[in-house]
């Protein structure tokens, strides 16, 4: 009895090895992957943030180290600074032209492109393209080879075949040719990128809804695309909407290289860097500016989101 229960015992299955537990595993594999990359956003990106916000309330210029509390001092003298005001004046038109004018024509890209039996692919590629491109080499391009004022500018020969004189599109801000200039390569750059993203909502409309409509005798065009299209791009619309809204306030690029350093004309950032790292070297005004900027996109896009519906469900009214 002994010597059968002892073969038993030999012979059944033995006990399982202790192994680390899935959740363990994945853990390990998130930290590894993600661990980097949130070391060099809490550096490079956080950090600076807090340290800004923390110089906007002392006087540091020349330096980056604190040496005087002022308290709200910086925030009263950037909300004083004409200049300053005057580049959120400037950022407001920027804005009022461009976030509409990218809208309905990434919109209307999207339908042509959408409505297309062949070459799709191709059509889809020639306008995103533009979106790999430099923002300042395209502002060099544009201020040296399209909008130059001389008469071998491409606009100013265009003009010069209908007997049009050479126009200074970047000398002067009067009258503002310049908005010309920055308004179209803005839409040349960025237009593509939305353009896709309307694409995608556009094929995401179920065709049974047209199908429908059809029977229920709405006319193609106009008519389908107000209560049917549109009504259905809604969520689409409100983030690029939010988006076009941030990337304005961001501008940067094309305003400092067709503009160089004109006093007319700048948008917040282009001011702040020349408030920074200008002649005065001015970083706790500039911090307060820079602070200032982000509350107002802040509330701008909290704004917009909330007349736009961002967030809400479909049914909710």
């Amino acid at each position: 009895m002994s010597t059968t229960t002892t073969r038993r015992e030999v012979t059944g299955p033995a006990p399982a090895r202790p192994r680390r537990s899935l959740r363990a595993n994945s853990t390990l594999a998130f930290w590894l992957f993600t661990g980097p990359f949130l070391i060099g956003l809490l550096i490079f990106v956080y950090v600076p943030i807090l340290w800004s916000a923390w110089l906007s309330f002392f006087e540091a210029r020349f330096t980056v180290t604190p040496s005087e509390f002022v308290g709200f001092e910086n925030y009263r003298t950037m909300l004083t600074d004409d200049e300053f005001t005057g580049s959120l004046v400037t950022f407001t038109v920027f804005a009022v032209i461009i976030v509409p004018t990218t809208w309905a024509l990434s919109l209307a890209l999207a339908l042509a492109v959408n409505r297309l039996r062949f070459m799709r692919a191709f059509f889809r590629s020639v306008f995103f393209l533009p979106t790999a491109v430099s923002y300042v080499a395209a502002s060099l391009i544009w201020k040296m080879s399209v909008f130059n004022g001389v008469r071998f500018g491409l606009a100013n020969t265009v003009l010069g075949w209908f007997g049009a004189d050479d126009t200074a599109w970047l000398a002067s801000p009067d009258p503002p040719w310049y908005w010309l200039v920055i308004i179209t390569v803005r839409l040349w750059l960025q237009a593509g990128f939305y353009m896709i993203l309307f694409l995608a909502a556009l094929q995401n409309i179920p065709p049974e809804l047209y199908e429908a409509a059809a029977i229920d005798g709405a006319k193609p065009g106009w008519q389908t695309f107000r209560h049917i299209t549109l009504p259905q791009l809604r969520a689409t619309s409100t983030a690029v909407v939010l988006l076009l809204l941030v990337a304005a306030y961001q501008a940067f690029d094309e305003f400092f290289n067709l503009l160089s350093k004109t006093t007319w004309g700048r948008p917040p950032l282009v001011e702040l860097y020349y408030k920074a790292l200008g002649d005065n070297q001015d970083y706790g005004a500039g911090s307060a500016g820079a602070l200032i900027l982000t509350v107002l996109i802040c509330l701008v896009t909290l704004l917009q989101g909330r007349i736009m519906g961002f967030g809400r469900g479909e049914g909710v009214k």
